[in-house]
């Protein structure tokens, strides 16, 4: 078979999961995605005496009593992974193409990248690419990811050819997903919310300062989507989530600016979170059960969080546009 008859990969790739909640599942993931030098990082020596001595002592318990509420036991998998694992089957009966396998990996867990370039290779695939679900740019979340694919690579005497895909903040195929998924959102809700707040995953202000494009991806996101919805930055307000530690990460806070706009007399609000692909512990657990909480108590009364895209329509031709985009030359 020559290369242009052989199969062509294309693996999705979102962050990762447990394999299942309970507290040895989830020290073992956590132990993987805080040990990676791109995520955490500190010196070796300050952190893994914190993380072994306290983080992974402290921290499963609780985690792991949040992923059982939300855990899928159907098909025992967490909800990130069965939406990215959905998107992978939904993509390839879409696209259709006999040379094309589409497949899915996640950073940490299960299946790996590592795990998945070897089965893709033992299907002939000599062109692989990688479609990592991370719309803004970030060292540790697209650069992780490219990391493990390289590293995948690094002893195989034959290796494919590989491709990995840019960031896609400001596309406008997913600023036009986000803008129809929002807009479908909004009008199944029975309350008009007064503000909707964008919460993008946050990311420590020194990882910004020595020169990561994050925030300003978040940035472009932002704007491109308040001028598609017709919201001006006052309604779409920008927020980010997920503070970890005592450090100064990227702000306004999510906690905060619910709270400010509780403490301000609005009411009504739905919470939206356009850089995440699929819904996961920090949308359904986070913004859904303790933001809200939050907002209720400082006196806001309806409440809504909205889905992200999932394995909507919406979604499936957003990654297929990608797609195409980067398999172009190869198929």
């Amino acid at each position: 078979m020559s290369s242009s008859d052989s199969p062509v990969g294309l693996l999705l790739v979102n962050l990762g999961t447990p394999e299942a909640p309970d507290i040895a599942s989830v020290r073992r993931y956590l132990a993987q995605f805080l040990s990676d030098r791109r995520v955490v990082d500190l010196p070796r020596a300050l952190w893994l005496p914190i993380l072994y001595g306290v983080v992974l002592n402290t921290r499963p318990a609780r985690s792991a009593k949040l992923y059982e509420l939300i855990w899928n036991s159907d098909t025992g998998e967490g909800p990130l992974k069965t939406f990215t694992r959905l998107q992978a089957e939904k993509l390839q009966a879409r696209m259709g193409s006999p040379r094309l396998i589409v497949d899915y990996a996640l950073r940490y867990g299960s299946p790996s990248i590592a795990t998945q370039i070897e089965a893709l290779a033992a299907k002939n695939c000599e062109r692989i690419a990688l479609l990592p679900l991370y719309p803004q740019y970030a060292s540790s979340t697209t650069g992780s990811a490219a990391d493990a694919a390289f590293d995948a690579l690094r002893d195989k005497r034959k290796q494919p050819a590989l491709r990995i895909a840019a960031p896609y903040y400001d596309d406008p195929a997913y600023i036009d997903a986000l803008a129809a998924n929002i807009g479908g959102a909004l009008a199944a809700l029975d309350f008009e919310p007064e503000v909707i707040v964008a919460s993008f995953h946050g990311l420590p202000q020194a990882q910004i300062d020595r020169g990561d494009p994050y925030r300003d991806h978040c940035e472009a996101t932002w704007r491109l989507l308040c001028a598609s919805l017709g919201m001006s930055p006052e309604r779409l307000r920008l927020a980010f989530q997920s503070r970890f530690g005592r450090s100064q990460w990227i702000g306004p806070y999510t906690s905060d600016v619910v709270t400010e706009l509780a403490g301000q007399g609005v009411k009504r609000i739905a919470v939206v979170a356009p850089g995440f692909a699929a819904d996961c512990l920090e949308t359904i657990e986070e913004l859904g059960v303790e933001i809200r909480d939050l907002f209720h108590r400082n006196g806001g009364e309806k409440y809504a969080r909205l889905p992200c895209l999932n394995d909507s329509e919406e979604s499936i031709a957003l990654i297929e546009t990608l797609a195409k985009r980067e398999l172009a030359g190869w198929m």
